[in-house]
């Protein structure tokens, strides 16, 4: 037996549909702007954001998947390190050298995905 035939793939259009409704729900939690969640996206369309937030997507990019995917760590790491004050870090000035005073979505909305990996990355080396 292979190993398709005995566990489903999952396909971007599988991911789609949980994978923005997580963001949007993350988006939410930080009080993200339109610009700030069109950004961490990658995306440059208003319209394609509306559509996007609407469920009107059969399929986003793996760039999309790689985005919300770095996203979602770090929501997740925030809450270990942090429960009580994780969603308003994101907003706070941070002297950690990645960020040069700066906020961590100043940071991450820059609209670079290597932007989400390094705070990806800074947080898991938080948490240990």
């Amino acid at each position: 037996m292979t190993k398709t035939s005995t566990a489903k793939v999952l396909d971007r259009k599988d991911l789609t549909g949980p994978a923005l409704r997580t963001f949007f729900k993350i988006a939410e939690a930080w009080s993200l702007k339109e610009q700030e969640q069109m950004h961490l996206l990658g995306l440059e369309s208003r319209s394609t954001f509306q559509s996007w937030k609407r469920g009107a997507i059969a399929a986003v990019s793996k760039d999309t998947l790689e985005r919300i995917s770095y996203i979602l760590g770090i929501y997740k790491g925030l809450q270990i390190l942090l429960p009580k004050t994780a969603d308003q870090w994101v907003r706070k000035p941070n002297k950690a050298e990645i960020f040069g005073g700066r906020s961590a979505i100043e940071r991450m909305a820059s609209g670079n995905v290597a932007d989400l990996y390094v705070v990806r990355q800074y947080i898991d080396a938080q948490r240990g």
